[in-house]
Formats: structure tokens, sequence, C-alpha cells
């Protein structure tokens, strides 16, 4: 049995501070994008309505497609390093597109496989941050959460710049603006990230995950599909809710997902250092949980007030799932970080997929509060995925574990 030695992750490092940077400028090269996408296709692209969905249905499933084919050849060849860089100036291509661009099947196909190029550098960049701490000895789960962090930040600078950029200077200079930040983004990974061929991670073919652990990871893959979906269907129906049904003002919604925003990063934060005394299961049932309570209090409090209350556990919900569940697809597929990485992320794309269909469907023939209903459903089945996987750490002998992981007291 060998060990190792767990640095601290605040000492100065200008490769960490590196990663922290990119995170939140490619947070913001997202933030920029999606929140004006369905503005930009109506006004500039001039598409109905219906045409608007299948835009986001489409690009949702492209982008699906595009990560997982990317995500598995980068774990087993290549320098993840090089794969970001490409990623980076593709995604850039493809916000230029979108500037100079109003044909609707042009965005739709080529320009949404450019910009789900440029989005997957973001799980890639993840994964390998995690090679990197594992390697250098770093506590990586801690680590991992703080770049969530500022990804996290991004989403709440970037909406209203984006909103500021469109409307004040128009789609071509938000989107322009998009693509100095993906070639930004691309100059620090190829100067300052570092380079970690396979060869250098492992000489070996890494270890399978025991049977159980694959099970498991299709169940956590679930769980997180039906707490995004959950998630997409607030995000979609609730302004809607609280104009028609609540007659509240529009501000309210953007208010409570502000706070909502503000409060997921100590949620992540605290979660990553509990993380390591707890372990991600504990954590990603709480998440679930919190989520039941929050969708409950939906149904049943309708004042302005009780409802920016109740985004302390929306914060608790999203802000473990955002944070804790990358780690735990990740320690569920040891020696694969960018499938699991990539996984992850794919949950949240299925999410949009989900609740799309759903929230169009149930608008035309129910009141707008009955999505939550859906919600309490969905959160259901994601707590019967949940609890029914195992302890990560049982079926792997000690030895392996720590070479595979970061010192972290046996939690996953």
């Amino acid at each position: 049995m060998h060990t190792r030695i767990a640095l601290p992750w605040h000492l100065p490092d200008v490769t960490a501070s590196a990663f922290l940077v990119i995170a939140f400028l490619s947070g913001i090269a997202g933030a920029l994008q999606l929140p004006t996408l369905s503005l930009f296709l109506s006004t500039e692209v001039q598409a109905p309505p219906f045409m608007v969905g299948l835009f986001f249905t489409g690009s949702a499933v492209i982008g699906i497609a595009v990560s997982q084919f990317l995500a598995g050849r980068s774990d087993k060849r290549g320098d993840r390093k090089g794969l970001i860089l490409r990623c980076c100036l593709l995604g850039s291509l493809g916000c230029v597109l979108f500037a100079f661009n109003r044909h609707y099947f042009v965005l739709l196909f080529p320009g949404v496989l450019l910009t789900s190029l440029g989005s997957t550098a973001n799980p890639q960049m993840f994964a390998l941050a995690r090679e990197h701490a594992e390697k250098s000895g770093r506590e990586a789960v801690m680590f991992s959460s703080i770049m969530r962090a500022q990804v996290s930040l991004a989403w709440v600078v970037g909406p209203p710049l984006a909103f500021a950029l469109a409307l004040g200077f128009g789609f071509r200079t938000l989107y322009m603006m998009a693509a100095v930040i993906f070639v930004l983004c691309g100059a620090l990974v190829g100067f300052l990230l570092p380079s970690m061929r396979k060869s250098a991670l492992n000489t070996a073919a890494p270890p399978q995950a025991p049977r159980r652990h694959r099970r498991d990871t299709w169940l956590l893959f679930y769980a997180c599909t039906l707490m995004w979906s959950c998630n997409c269907l607030y995000l979609i129906n609730m302004p809607l809710y609280l104009l028609h049904e609540r007659h509240l003002s529009e501000k309210l919604a953007g208010a409570m997902m502000g706070t909502a925003a503000g409060l997921e990063i100590p949620t992540m934060l605290v979660a990553g250092y509990l993380s390591r005394r707890v372990g991600n299961r504990l954590l990603m049932r709480i998440a679930v949980s919190a989520g039941l309570l929050f969708y409950l209090g939906l149904l049943y409090f309708t004042g302005s007030v009780a409802l920016l209350a109740l985004q302390l556990l929306n914060a608790v919900f999203i802000g473990i799932l955002a944070g804790i569940g990358m780690i735990y697809f990740q320690d569920l597929m040891p020696g694969q970080a960018g499938a699991a990485t990539t996984l992850f992320t794919n949950t949240g794309r299925m999410g949009w997929i989900i609740a799309g269909s759903l929230a169009g469907l149930m608008a035309t023939f129910w009141p707008f509060h009955a999505v939550f209903f859906v919600a309490l459903l969905m959160i259901a089945g994601a707590g019967y995925c949940m609890w029914r996987i195992g302890d990560v750490d049982s079926p792997l002998p000690r030895d392996t574990r720590i070479s595979l992981l970061p010192d972290n007291g046996g939690k996953g």
C-alpha cells in the first residue's frame, strides 16, 4: 500500500489560479449566450415560437452527442489540454457565426455544432483539474468545488451583462464579446494549463470499475437528470406563474433567481468542505431532501417574502447538485475523468430537453403551478435512485482507492 501527502488546496499556485480564471471566463462565455438566445431567435432570426423550442431541443441533442463522443476519446488517448484549446477556438468561431448570420438552419446545424464544441471545453477542463489535483496531491474535491463556484459567480454576473450588451449595443456586439472571451480562454489554456499525457498519468490501463459501480453510475445519472429537469421546469415556468397566476411583478422572478444564484456559491464551498467528512452520497441525499421541501413550499406559499425565503432550500438543492454531483460521477468512474464529467454535464442537457417538452405541453392544458406537482414526482424518483446507490468506497481495495483518489479520509 502506498500513501499520498495531500497538499493544502489554498497554496499559491499559478496553475491553480489559471484553472479558476478560466472557469470564470468560460462561465461568462456561456452566460452571455444562453439567457438571450430565445430573444435573439425571435427578434433577429424571426423564428416562430415552435422553431425557438425546436432550436433549444436540437442544440441540447447535438451538444450531448458531441460532448460524449469527445469525452470517450479524451479518456483513451491524447492530451486533454490540446482538446480544450481546440474547443475554445471552435467555440469562438461559433460565436462569430451567430454574430453575422441570421439563417435559422445555418445556426441550428453548423452554428450549434461549433458552440457545442466550445461548451465541451468546460467539462474537459474540470476533468483536467481533477487529474492535476490527483497528480500533485492536492485536495481535489474542494478545488473542484471552488472552480464550480467560479462558474456560478459567472452566472450571477453574465446574464445582466448579456441583456445590457444585447439591448444597448446589439447582438453582434454580444456574440463578438463572447468570441473574444473564448479566444482569451484558449490563450490561457495554451500558456498556463499543464500538459498531462496519458503515459504520464498511468502506465497501465485504467482499472475497471466494479459491476455495482456501473449500476450506481446509471442510478446517479437518472437521479441527476430528474433533479435538473425539476430545476429547468422551475426556471421556465416560474416567471409566467408569478405574472399570470399570482399577479406579482416579473422583477420578483429576477430577484428570486439572483438570490438563489448568490446563495449557491457558499453552499458549494461548504459542500466541498464537508465532502471528505460526511461523503458525497449523504450530501446528494441532502440535496434531494432540500429539493423536496422547496417544491412543497412552492405549492403552499405564495407571498413574496416566503418565495424569497424558499430560495435558501433551492440554493442547497442546486448548489450541492452542481458542486458534488460531478465529483460523485468521477468517484464512480475511476480513470475516466473526462467521460464522468461530461456524463454529469449531459444530465443538465437532458433536463432541458425533458423540461422544455413538459412545460409547453402542460401550459397548454393546465395552470402554471401544475408543474410543481410534476417536479415533486421527479424529486421522489430522484430520491428513490439516490437511496439505491451503495457506498462508493466498499468495493475497492484500500490501496487501489488511494492511488486513484485524493487522500480524503475514505469518503466518496
